[in-house]
């Protein structure tokens, strides 16, 4: 049974220098990796009801005769809160502090114009993130790392799990991974298990136990237990070690109360399941073409095996339309359910992405079931709506789609969202099914992601309490969390806490009032706060005020939640909230930094944690030298890079358009002009060092580019060795070597070293020119250029080019999307321009931000040197001489 992710964490160690010299003695062959030597490495956990407090620490000292680079890696879960970390070399300790992000922000920033800085946290793959610190250790210097992280556990699918992924890269001569647990409740099962380790040589190296309320696990393998094989000198310590664990539930409530807070768990068991009414909203636009479309169909061919047959349920299909599987929901008999498997089977991509008919058909359908008791009255309905991508016709503006869905729903069902991959708007996707009282959940293009979405789905399977309250005596409470919930979901626990009025109150009661698939329920759980206070004392070897931090961390939670959708007055309250709690708890969350000060040589360097999200976010090391000055609007932008490959952005149909056009060396091409504002931007093309004649396996690309004002008398040059400008008869050279910034009358030429050229006039136009450099000795390529246009809102309407003439509205249609020769590239039908062409799925690559790799930029190709989508043919374009 998968189950729900607990604190869980990646670590490693390792060396930044290659080690060399003669080999090391036999003796420490096992201990040191490139001089070294890593002590002990222990990760501690202590549990108390559900709230877990890990410290991971390692020890190392450098045998080396010169100073070495230590990293110290920890990958933990996204949703647990950094505390504290500690850096001591030598007996220094060197602590980390918890402050408001802008104030964190503007001491990186003055740290980062001194070159004294490094990120700390970043995301790391689906659901960690990773913890990195480095530090220059003397030779026979002993440095210690403590990363402190905390985190409340939820239980999913009847499980808390723990899941640690382990690579400490090295044999480590003291290696212990140590859990001590305490449930009030008593702990009812226990397990662990390692994924790179056999159950035997697991058994002799890890201590399982539980009796009562405390249960205790460790792994601690000896030298040679870690060893990959027995004459080997690398460890096979390199994956997960989980531990599962659950609480006795004699009564479905439980109630802790301690200094003055409390906290209240309530999960009941052997209710019968509230019969469901689901509509799945699935997207099969053309982008879900291949393999995420087979995965979806697999997951709705297992999910209607588990559908009971007291449900209802329907399909709403959508693309650039809306079709349906049946007019109204139908319940799932055997007859339906096989009908419902033939019309999985046979569904197709094609088309644009329409999220808000989709979503508003299925709604309707919902309440209108209700509304003519088409379904039983004691049933619960749910939405679930599947997306790869963002709206991109009829309604596709994101906040009138959520205020459509909002108004649509009415509070009275949930809308759950599941995100299929990373081109699509999490945010967007999330926002708008927390304010419907659901949740979103990134399904990640992958081999199992099919997995994923039947995994989801058993979430929300089996309701057995719908509209569940928690009510406690009146004026008795403070600071309450959430205490209402649209369903409880079997396997699942609602979890509340609060501040008591009165610490000294002797009686405390608790009622959880909710619908169950046959009657009402009320749930009552008395306390008796003085009993409760001596039976606690047990939990001495715990940490400290365990429940009150379990509030904060929770409060935060949920004020974070409601912030995503708040806005004015309401945002800023919430904000101070949050931003007062993760100060005063010492918590790393979006609205805090830890701030790390740590020796480098001989003075101070400051390095900084800061906690990622899912969408987009504010970085405070810019990706590339230009955005420091410039960052790209969120328009329609045009570039032509690499062979030389023009491509048109256009974010109105969430689309691209791309083609090639072929070339001899030498050729200049027109590609911007305005005789407006006086541009003129020309491109000459350059081959390979081989010079190869043949057309078809000859690559080509810009290797000189000429920027011409007319009106100013302004011109630049650009090629992969200089850059050239020339006011009138004035001429000024650099190099790429140079980082300087240049500027007259509006106009501003940056150069930022080795990368890139922005030219921008005012706020209405702004070319970035790209740099690729490639190895000097290399037989074929050599360096060019790409060209970017990235605002050009105020050029006008009379501006033409193979690039200038796109930057007009125009519009195109996609249609009779079929597979090609190349499974990965289907053929389509575009309509553009009054022309019908055949164009081809394909991709390229955006440089902007890293020259290096880029990003990918998916596109429809039109062939023949973009015969029927440019005007004219391609050789209209082609004139005399850059100037």
């Amino acid at each position: 049974m998968a189950s729900a992710q607990w604190p869980c964490l990646i670590l490693a160690l390792v060396s930044g220098l290659v080690a060399s010299g003669f080999p090391r003695s036999p003796s420490r062959l096992f201990e040191e990796v490139n001089g070294i030597e890593v002590h002990s490495t222990k990760i501690n956990c202590k549990v108390t009801s559900r709230f877990a407090h890990n410290v991971v620490t390692t020890r190392a000292v450098n045998r080396a005769d010169t100073a070495k680079e230590v990293s110290f890696d920890v990958e933990l879960p996204k949703t647990a809160f950094i505390t504290n970390f500690t850096l001591t070399i030598d007996g220094v300790t060197y602590p980390g502090n918890v402050k408001e992000k802008e104030v964190a922000k503007k001491q990186y920033e003055k740290a980062v114009s001194q070159g004294k800085t490094a990120g700390l946290v970043k995301a790391s793959g689906r659901k960690l993130e990773k913890f990195t610190v480095s530090v220059n250790v003397a030779a026979g210097s002993k440095v210690t790392f403590e990363l402190t992280y905390e985190e409340l556990l939820k239980r999913h699918k009847g499980k808390y799990e723990m899941y640690l992924k382990v690579q400490p890269k090295q044999l480590v001569k003291h290696f212990e991974i140590k859990a001590d647990i305490f449930e009030p409740q008593g702990i009812s099962t226990l397990d662990a298990k390692a994924s790179f380790i056999t159950n035997d040589l697991l058994g002799s190296a890890l201590t399982r136990s539980f009796s009562g309320k405390k249960g205790h696990v460790s792994f601690t393998p000896s030298l040679d237990q870690q060893r990959s094989c027995p004459t080997c000198t690398d460890s096979l310590i390199d994956g997960d070690f989980t531990i599962t664990y659950d609480v006795n539930r004699e009564s479905p409530a439980n109630v802790q109360i301690v200094n003055g807070y409390f906290v209240h768990f309530f999960a009941p068991e052997g209710l019968p399941v509230v019969p469901k009414n689901v509509v799945f909203v699935i997207d099969v636009s053309g982008s879900m073409y291949g393999r995420k479309m087979e995965q979806t169909k697999d997951a709705l061919l297992k999910i209607l095996e588990d559908i009971k047959e007291d449900d209802y349920l329907n399909f709403i299909l959508f693309s650039g339309d809306v079709t349906t599987w049946k007019d109204n929901l139908v319940q799932a008999t055997a007859e339906n359910i096989q009908d419902a498997r033939t019309f999985v089977r046979d569904i197709r991509d094609q088309g644009m992405t329409n999220i808000n008919d989709g979503l508003l058909r299925g709604i309707s359908m919902l309440i209108k079931a209700r509304e003519e008791h088409q379904v039983p009255e004691r049933s619960t309905s749910i939405v679930i709506m599947l997306t790869d991508g963002d709206a991109n016709v009829g309604e596709s503006r994101p906040q009138k789609i959520q205020e459509n869905v909002r108004n649509a729903i009415g509070g009275k069902f949930p809308l759950y969202n599941l995100g299929f991959g990373n081109n699509l708007n999490y945010n967007f996707l999330e926002s708008m099914a927390l304010e419907n009282h659901g949740f979103a959940r990134r399904i990640y293009e992958d081999s199992d992601a099919n997995l994923q979405l039947q995994g989801f789905y058993e979430e929300v399977a089996n309701p057995l309490l719908t509209g569940v309250e928690v009510e406690y005596p009146e004026n008795a409470i403070l600071d309450l969390t959430q205490n209402t919930y649209q369903h409880f979901y079997d396997g699942s626990e609602i979890v509340v806490a609060g501040r008591l009025v009165d610490e000294d109150m002797n009686n405390f009661k608790a009622d959880v009032k909710g619908h169950g698939a046959v009657n009402d329920l009320t749930f009552t759980e008395e306390v008796d706060v003085k009993e409760m206070e001596k039976a606690l004392q047990e939990r001495d070897y715990i940490f400290g005020n365990y429940i009150e931090r379990l509030w904060a961390y929770l409060t935060i939670e949920q004020l974070l939640e409601k912030r995503k959708n708040a806005q004015g007055d309401e945002k800023e309250n919430l904000t101070a909230q949050a931003l007062d709690l993760s100060l005063k708890y010492h918590f790393v969350t979006p609205l805090t930094s830890m701030v790390v000060t740590k020796p480098e040589d001989n003075e101070n360097e400051m390095a900084i944690a800061d906690k990622p999200g899912e969408g987009p976010v504010d970085s405070v090391i810019p990706s590339m030298a230009y955005l420091n000055s410039y960052q790209p609007p969120q328009t329609s932008y045009y570039y032509v890079d690499g062979d030389p490959h023009f491509i048109i952005q256009v974010p109105e149909k969430n689309d691209a358009i791309c083609f090639n056009i072929d070339e001899e060396p030498g050729t200049v091409l027109r590609l911007v002009q305005d005789p407006v504002t006086g541009f003129t931007v020309n491109g000459q093309i350059i081959g390979d060092k081989s010079g190869s004649p043949n057309s078809e396996t000859r690559k080509t690309y810009f290797g000189k580019l000429g920027i011409v004002n007319a009106h100013m008398d302004f011109r630049i040059e650009v090629t992969p060795e200089k850059i050239t400008l020339w006011n009138g008869a004035a001429q000024s050279t650099f190099s790429w070597l140079d980082t300087v910034t240049v500027t007259q009358d509006g106009l501003s030429v940056t150069i930022n070293r080795k990368t890139n050229m922005v030219v921008s006039f005012g706020d209405g136009f702004t070319f970035v020119v790209v740099l690729h450099q490639v190895w000097k000795k290399h037989p074929i390529h050599q360096d060019f250029l790409g060209f970017y246009v990235v605002d050009s809102h105020r050029m006008s309407a009379q501006t033409h080019g193979l690039l200038g003439q796109f930057f007009h509205p125009f519009d195109f249609k996609v249609s009779d999307i079929h597979p090609g020769s190349d499974p990965t590239k289907p053929h389509a039908t575009m309509v553009v321009k009054n022309h019908r062409l055949t164009v081809t799925r394909g991709s390229q690559k955006d440089y902007r931000k890293d020259v290096s790799i880029g990003t990918k930029v998916a596109c429809w190709f039109v062939h023949n040197n973009g015969q029927g989508l440019i005007d004219g043919v391609h050789s209209d374009y082609i004139v005399p001489d850059l100037f």
